[in-house]
């Protein structure tokens, strides 16, 4: 029996409204009883005969907009936006769930467990919108996309900063945290410019990481992760986490590192390993939040990583060499503070990125072909504020953002060279943002726009202007368990330095290229339940300028050029249910999709028109007994596309599907777990020329003390 007594929170009911409370949801959390009343509840003296050790505590937000907490609404069962009593939105500012007008896709702590994966990029593989293409596994290094965009289109977020790299996009999935580090992963598809900025062009992915705040309330100081797991083709890993907290003391901080390696799947012709990967990883993030039993007027978040890994690129960059090798290493920090200065809300933030690259084509040789070498920086400066008045929610911000490289190929002749680097480049992006929100009781319309203006030199001969793009997103709840929702929304994305000026090793760039634009418009119908949640979407895409690589292929001297595609347009549809029963959860979603472009005959395009039209996703949670868990993923998608292989020869590429299964023994202080992915032992091809390696059996032990 537990003793609440004077527990104040802030709100209070209307006392003369009666409605009887229907509880549809019940987690496993201490507070899942006050959670579900969907409400903050004043609570005088109460005495719990009933529950063992329940407690109150308020509910964390980390919205992918940078929005700040506000409580969830009652009848709330949706988990796509919200999970453990979590609140995401899809707009500038923070809005309930019942208000929500755009939908986010989440993946949750507890899929993240369940997963039968290595890395946190291969989790986005459930994701039915996303598309996942891999060197190789463990996260070697992986491009991903959304609704047949490039890698290039999409923004990255970890804890809502931008972390993508002006270089390239294919090293933007080097994050520094551990897989143990995840507390969900947030997806919105379509463009998102007035809301994550510039670069979302087709979507966003943001990366929430755990905070150390559950310690006082289990009353605990200290906490300890760990995570050992090995298996097929030499795969070793190693990872730990230690959370740091005191009862009377505002300060909470999290430590990880992570160290893996594996010997790869493949050899070159000469013998030598060429898919073989070593990489190590620190984390550290902390926050600020003063102990009070109000909303603290201040709150401050930050963290420090570093991602640094070694890997056999095979073939993936000319069919002609397969012996590739690349060294990456990365460094991300960030600040963020949270001010409530009466009706208004600040959420200011500032970061600074660093990354390194090493390019070598033929591995160890640099006297024969000379090594690529690369520094990239990024510094911004961002904040978001919002407030309520008479007519409804205003969020308006701004960003600076400057992208520095410095390479041995990429950029203008530098004054003073130094090291490797002989030339580069500095860009400064300046955005500006405004959105409102009318928010009824059944209906809410948010409407906005983002101005964007750069100072990039490869735009010099022509004028520079400000861009606007504007957005609105519209939802209507036809009854406690329906919604309908529709939404227009425009974005662009700058050209990546690579696009700009790679003209080395059979690629020839052009340092005038257009920024990409696209307008998209989406519309859908969900059904939300105790048991059921399920949502259909029909959306279409209208890509201006959009950039790509093309070759000639009647021409045994062509290159790869990076130009300007005149118009790309993609239309599909996405259908995705979820069944939640006592101990069995199921999960299966399909998304169709169709790009047409006015293609000339004989042209070969590298990514922009390799795109799955099929994708189908189901996935099996049994939990078979109190200390057993049973995961089976099933996955089959369809690539439109065609590439050419080391014999010249162009090959389409050919639909597959994959099983990957996981059981999990769960005890208090560990659990022991095997899995096993591509069971079937197919080897199908993500890129050309890379095929992907075939049954892997992994198992580990984790402890937590």
């Amino acid at each position: 029996m537990h003793r609440f007594s004077s527990f104040i929170i802030m709100y209070k009911p209307i006392f003369n409204q009666r409605k009887a409370l229907r509880f549809r949801q019940f987690s496993r959390k201490r507070y899942a009883l006050f959670a579900c009343l969907g409400r903050v509840v004043t609570i005088g003296v109460l005495s719990v005969s009933t529950l063992h050790a329940a407690a109150v505590t308020t509910t964390k937000s980390f919205s992918v907009a940078g929005g700040s907490a506000i409580n969830t609404p009652d009848d709330q069962t949706d988990k796509e936006a919200t999970l453990d009593d979590v609140e995401v939105t899809g707009s500038r500012a923070p809005l309930a769930l019942r208000q929500a007008a755009r939908m986010v896709t989440v993946l949750s702590r507890e899929d993240i467990q369940a997963a039968p994966v290595q890395s946190i990029n291969d989790l986005l593989k459930l994701a039915v919108g996303v598309d996942v293409r891999q060197r190789g596994p463990i996260g070697a290094q992986t491009d991903v996309s959304i609704r047949g965009g490039t890698q290039e289109q999409i923004t990255i977020l970890l804890n809502g900063i931008n972390i993508c790299d002006p270089q390239t996009g294919h090293n933007t999935f080097d994050f520094p945290c551990d897989i143990s580090d995840i507390e969900r992963i947030e997806v919105l598809e379509g463009p998102a410019g007035r809301i994550y900025g510039t670069s979302s062009l087709v979507g966003a992915i943001n990366i929430v990481t755990r905070e150390g705040r559950g310690l006082k309330e289990e009353g605990r100081r200290i906490k300890f992760e760990g995570r050992v797991e090995g298996g097929s083709f030499g795969y070793l890993s190693g990872a730990g986490r230690i959370s740091l907290t005191t009862h009377h003391s505002p300060l909470n901080s999290q430590l990880s590192t992570n160290y893996a390696r594996s010997d790869g799947y493949s050899r070159a012709k000469s013998g030598a390993l060429n898919a073989d990967y070593e990489g190590f990883k620190a984390f550290y993030q902390g926050n600020y939040s003063p102990l009070t039993t109000d909303h603290s007027p201040l709150t401050i978040h930050w963290y420090a990583g570093l991602s640094t890994k070694g890997f056999g690129s095979n073939t993936f960059y000319s069919a002609k060499f397969d012996e590739q090798y690349e060294r990456t290493t990365k460094l991300n920090t960030a600040l963020q503070g949270e001010i409530t200065t009466g009706k208004l809300h600040f959420r200011p933030a500032i970061y600074w990125n660093r990354s390194y690259d090493r390019f070598e084509l033929i591995r160890g040789s640099e006297e024969k072909v000379p090594f690529n070498y690369h520094r990239s920086d990024v510094f911004g400066i961002n904040l978001n504020s919002w407030f309520d008045w008479l007519l409804g929610r205003t969020a308006l911000g701004a960003e600076f953002r400057n992208e520095d490289i410095v390479s041995t190929n990429l950029g203008e002749p530098l004054n003073d060279p130094f090291s490797h680097y002989k030339v580069g480049l500095n860009r400064t992006n300046l955005s500006f943002h405004l959105e409102h929100n009318i928010l009824l009781k059944r209906f809410t319309l948010s409407a906005g726009f983002i101005a964007t203006w750069s100072t990039c030199q490869e735009l010099k001969a022509k004028s520079q202007k400000l861009r606007i793009y504007p957005g609105i997103d519209a939802s209507y709840r036809i009854s406690d368990n329906w919604k309908v929702y529709a939404s227009y929304n425009s974005s662009l994305r700058m050209p990546s330095f690579t696009e700009l000026y790679y003209s080395v090793g059979g690629h020839k760039a052009d340092k005038y290229l257009k920024p990409e634009e696209l307008h998209a418009v989406e519309g859908g119908i969900k059904y939300f339940s105790p048991i059921v949640t399920a949502r259909v979407s029909i959306f279409h895409h209208h890509g201006r300028n959009m950039i790509d690589w093309i070759m000639d292929t009647t021409d045994p001297d062509a290159v790869w050029q990076s130009v300007n595609h005149t118009k790309i347009n993609t239309t599909g549809f996405e259908v995705s249910s979820n069944c939640q029963l006592s101990t069995v959860n199921c999960q299966l979603s399909y998304c169709y999709m169709n790009q047409q472009k006015d293609e000339q005959p004989n042209i070969q395009s590298q990514y922009a028109l390799e795109y799955l039209r099929h994708k189908l996703t189901a996935s099996l949670r049994w939990h078979l007994c109190p200390t057993l868990d049973l995961t089976v993923n099933y996955r089959w998608q369809d690539r439109m596309g065609s590439y050419t292989d080391i014999n010249g020869n162009v090959c389409d590429y050919h639909p597959y599907s994959v099983i990957d299964v996981r059981i999990d023994w769960n005890q208090e202080h560990y659990s022991i777990y095997l899995q096993g992915n591509n069971l079937t032992g197919h080897r199908y091809v993500d890129y050309g020329n890379v095929p992907q390696p075939g049954c892997w059996i992994t198992g580990g032990l984790k402890m937590i003390l």
